[in-house]
């Protein structure tokens, strides 16, 4: 939706940044414990680029994601995914999931488009276009490199979390209930480069969870 935007407004706003001290895995203090959950993906390292096939410049699916090392007294699995770069005062969120079961450890690639996708009992949020699913990264033009974080979050208790949360409500479950976390960063950046067909196609990275 933003490539057409000129390259003098991403020029103009590239010191324009919500920050990574303002995404979810670091505003909020674990009061219920500090374990740290592995988090890692099939089709990128951490800090690594993201295919474009996860972006808004090709299929736009969500890539696939697994985590380990959940502690014994996790009861369920949340996760949000914010883009730290984005010209906004706070990160963009590009999809929030929750009441993923801890048997589950893994989120195939597109398992972020809508809940038919996602694990039974697990419910998706909304992003900051007030939508469930997935929202493909989308910077400006000539805006810089973009760092997605992808963060997963353990919950202790059995009270079940709202239903479709924004990111507020989600950082008060958070705050209250996450006994461990961890997070991968995936990067974009837009520029004037020719895709090929090969980048474009879907990644599947993870078998269907």
């Amino acid at each position: 939706m933003l490539e057409k935007l000129p390259d003098f407004v991403g020029h103009a706003l590239r010191d324009q940044r919500a920050g990574l001290d303002q995404i979810v895995f670091n505003r909020v203090s674990l009061r219920n414990g500090h374990g740290t959950i592995a988090v890692t993906s099939g089709v990128f390292v951490d800090h690594g680029p993201l295919p474009v096939a996860c972006t808004a410049d090709g299929a736009g699916v969500s890539p696939p994601l697994h985590w380990s090392e959940l502690p014994d007294a996790a009861t369920s699995v949340v996760l949000i995914v914010e883009d730290a770069d984005s010209p906004t005062p706070h990160p963009l969120v590009h999809a929030i999931a929750v009441g993923l079961p801890v048997r589950i450890d893994t989120l195939r690639g597109g398992a972020l488009a809508d809940d038919q996708d996602t694990p039974a009992s697990a419910t998706l949020g909304l992003n900051s276009y007030l939508q469930h699913g997935w929202l493909p990264p989308d910077p400006p033009p000539a805006h810089g490199k973009h760092r997605y974080a992808f963060q997963v979050f353990a919950l202790g208790g059995d009270e079940p979390v709202p239903e479709a949360p924004g990111r507020d409500k989600l950082m008060e479950v958070i705050e209250t209930r996450a006994i461990a976390s961890g997070m991968i960063i995936g990067t974009y950046e837009r520029n004037d480069t020719t895709v090929s067909s090969s980048e474009l196609a879907v990644p599947q990275g993870a078998a269907p969870a």
